[in-house]
């Protein structure tokens, strides 16, 4: 007989694990116990050797789904404690706290079972949950999970289920949220002036939403807006009720059926919308003019009912619903009931609230599939706050991120932790969000941030948040360039180390000369990199209202090209502005080449939210391969693309009656073109032969396609974005990873300066 001590660490924490352990224990017929700690779970056994061993080469290969082993650690001992038999420990909070979270988790198909089934005690019970599904990160207060520290502490369990929680054989064994009718939250509905109604809340919003009404639904990290999407004009009532004019609005679907009578459906899309994490998937439409009200490009978002509620309000008769973010423009998405009530007054018609409290707001997470994977352009619900590995110890620190999707990023060790999507830090709302969130997850992972980094921009209010923290704390703070950023934030999401070059498109980054970049192509890694490629930079007429408005953009280009702008509405006013250089920046922003030849083919002149002319392009693209010239100014080693010979021959085309979907193709093969030659150009300079692809302007999934496989054929490497975001959101990875390197680079030439020192001090020795 001997004792083993097993400490292990990952997301161990409600997710069925202490259940599944108690289940192998009494397999191998051993004894001891196990609790959670903070820092994951501590477990010890005893038995004979070999059994202790299988039962060792079993744990990672029989865990829970939902479980995610990070490390086991174990220590085999003969002094016995006699244990007798096998029990759950209360749970220790140490000084130390490592501990994973596991994310909010959609209703497991058993859950779904009972819900739908009159002989179970929770029977069309909205709250419904087990160790396999329900709210995890949204509830939690703190660490270790225990219910104590949820937003269920206020929910006693009955009788019954606390004879289910402590029954080894449930699979409500040691689950935290559990509850039913008898003692769990209740959901109820208010009208439109906040007045409870009487019945069935549930078919009481049911019945507003068939008779085309608009009801906020409270879900498990914050509430949407609902109502009918088979009549355009229901749509329409929102969208003016919202000031939501042109975003495309997310739909649920009832099921998989339903879905694919709305959208194409692969197999790999398939598998992400009925993921235990169902996120929005892009997908397809069935034809591409149809659903306008919805979105006007060729795609919608989708996702499936994730929480037994949403699948109450679909009941047999509903399909699909639009699902979009109750929220005000710009600010983060509601969460409370009060703020609901107060705020989406003359917006909803109706609530359905329920008493459990969100602990933590959190967004849907929105993705497409590629390459059997997401592919992320938010990274939210389902799979926030799992960290991402990285291969290297990090000391511990917070980055910052930017200003458009602000997201922070915090270390400890070798885990890296996202944040949720937070939104634009463009109001006190959200930067309040953003602030409470950063101390939130440094309370959850008891990490304090010895180590700051942030944008170069000195007028991000996340700049502005990290300089003070500095001040205020002593703490050492890094600015790191936005687009070094990007291209490291891609390194370490395909845990790359050494150098590589990057291509890095997307709207607008502070550069290290003061100007705005955009279009960059660099070689470097994480503790330096240099620019290589990049645009002819474009002048923007009046600034900021050149993104609003891509018109001014279009041009912009057209006169560079020396073309004329006579028939452009607003023309001669634009011109002035370029002829005196009145407020016209420069900028060698990607985002910006594709707004102008947006509004230069007719495409989009002017946009009601970010990146809309050039997702619009993207949308409009016909089968081609035809090409623009490309050529390059030589300036100081930087190779910068002269778009002005493609936009002469796009200009002629359009003026001859072109396709505006043939000429949107061809612009972007041009760019996939130019984009091979910088790698070629940089691979002569520098040998490498891996490119990576960061910014927002790899959302564009006609890039992706092809320009890839075009470096490939070159014999580059190419790593596009797998676990965060390649826009903004993600480019807090990269400034945390950027700040650990530079920082470790300067210990080390620090302590290399004083042997250097030592060295040459010379040996005096005393006289004989």
């Amino acid at each position: 007989m001997e004792r083993v001590l097993i400490h292990i660490h990952g997301i161990v924490q409600g997710v069925g694990f202490r259940p599944f352990i108690h289940k192998l224990v009494l397999h191998y017929a051993l004894a001891g116990s196990i609790k959670n700690t903070s820092s994951g779970v501590e477990l010890e056994l005893e038995g004979e050797r070999p059994e202790l061993e299988r039962f060792l080469e079993d744990l990672p290969l029989k865990a829970p789904k939902l479980a995610v082993i990070e490390r086991v650690e174990y220590e085999f001992s003969r002094e016995l404690k006699g244990f007798r038999d096998f029990r759950i420990l209360s749970s220790r909070t140490e000084e130390q706290r490592n501990t994973l979270i596991s994310p909010d988790i959609g209703i497991c198909e058993d859950c779904l079972r009972e819900l739908r089934d009159p002989r179970d005690r929770r029977y069309r019970y909205p709250f419904i949950n087990c160790t396999n599904c329900g709210p995890r990160f949204t509830i939690i207060k703190d660490v270790p999970y225990d219910r104590a520290k949820t937003s269920m502490s206020r929910f006693p369990m009955c009788p019954d289920c606390e004879r289910e929680y402590h029954d080894i054989e449930n699979r409500r064994y040691h689950a935290q949220p559990d509850c039913c009718p008898v003692c769990g939250p209740h959901v109820f509905y208010l009208d439109a002036e906040g007045r409870e109604t009487e019945g069935d809340a549930i078919e009481n919003a049911r019945d507003a939403l068939k008779a085309g009404k608009i009801v906020a639904i409270k879900g498990l990290g914050g509430m949407h807006l609902a109502c009918r999407c088979d009549e355009p004009e229901i749509a329409r009532t929102l969208r003016r009720r919202k000031q939501r004019d042109e975003k495309p609005f997310a739909v649920m679907c009832r099921d998989i059926g339903a879905a694919k009578k709305l959208c194409r459906v692969s197999r790999e899309e398939e598998a992400l919308l009925t993921s235990f994490r169902r996120p929005i998937v892009l997908l397809e439409k069935r034809e591409s003019g149809a659903l306008a009200h919805l979105s006007e490009n060729g795609y919608v978002g989708v996702m499936l009912p994730y929480t037994p509620l949403h699948y109450l309000v679909f009941g047999d008769d509903i399909d699909m619903l639009v699902m979009t973010s109750a929220n005000l423009s710009d600010t983060p998405i509601m969460f409370r009931n009060d703020e609901a009530l107060e705020k989406l007054h003359g917006i909803a018609d109706g609530f359905l609230l329920h008493d459990r409290e969100i602990q933590t707001r959190c967004d849907d997470s929105l993705c497409f599939a590629l390459g059997g994977s997401e592919y992320f352009l938010r990274r939210s619900r389902g799979y926030v706050p799992f960290p991402v590995s990285v291969r290297e110890s990090v000391p511990a620190a917070l980055a910052c991120g930017a200003e458009q999707k602000a997201s922070f990023c915090l270390s400890k060790g070798n885990y890296v932790f996202p944040s949720q999507h937070i939104g634009d830090l463009k109001n006190i709302e959200t930067f309040e969000n953003y602030a409470g969130q950063i101390r939130h997850f440094e309370r959850l992972f008891d990490i304090r941030p010895g180590l700051l980094a942030c944008d170069l921009h000195p007028d991000y209010l996340s700049t502005a948040y990290a300089a003070e923290r500095a001040e205020d704390e002593g703490i050492p703070l890094v600015r790191v360039q936005h687009h070094h950023a990007h291209m490291a934030a891609c390194m370490a999401d395909n845990a790359l180390e050494g150098e590589v070059i990057a291509l890095v498109w997307d709207g607008v980054g502070y550069g290290t000369d003061g100007t705005s970049w955009g279009g960059e192509c660099l070689v470097g890694g994480y503790e330096s990199f240099t620019r290589v490629g990049s645009l002819l930079p474009i002048a923007l007429p009046g600034g900021d209202a050149a993104v609003r408005e891509p018109l001014r953009v279009s041009c912009s280009l057209l006169r560079a090209a020396g073309e004329s702008t006579r028939g452009i509405r607003d023309g001669a006013a634009y011109d002035f502005l370029l002829d005196n250089a009145l407020n016209c920046p420069l900028s060698s922003g990607m985002g910006r080449l594709f707004d102008g030849v947006s509004a230069l083919i007719g495409i989009k002149e002017r946009c009601s939210y970010e990146g809309q002319g050039a997702v619009l392009l993207e949308a409009a693209a016909r089968g081609d391969e035809g090409r623009y010239p490309v050529s390059f100014l030589e300036e100081d080693g930087l190779a910068r693309f002269d778009w002005r010979e493609m936009i002469r021959a796009i200009a002629a085309e359009h003026a001859g009656g072109a396709d505006s979907g043939v000429i949107a193709a061809r612009f972007m093969n041009t760019l996939a073109d130019m984009a091979v030659r910088q790698c070629l150009r940089a691979r002569e300079i520098s040998g490498l032969e891996r490119v990576v692809l960061s910014g927002g302007s790899f959302q564009n999934r006609y890039l992706l396609r092809r320009l890839p496989a075009a470096l490939e054929e070159k014999g580059f490497t190419v790593y596009r974005h797998r676990r965060v975001s390649p826009n903004d959101e993600g480019l807090s990875l990269g400034q945390l990873m950027i700040a650990a390197a530079q920082t470790r680079e300067a210990r080390i030439q620090t302590k290399n300066q004083t042997l250097n020192t030592t060295r040459k001090t010379p040996c005096v020795l005393p006289s004989p």
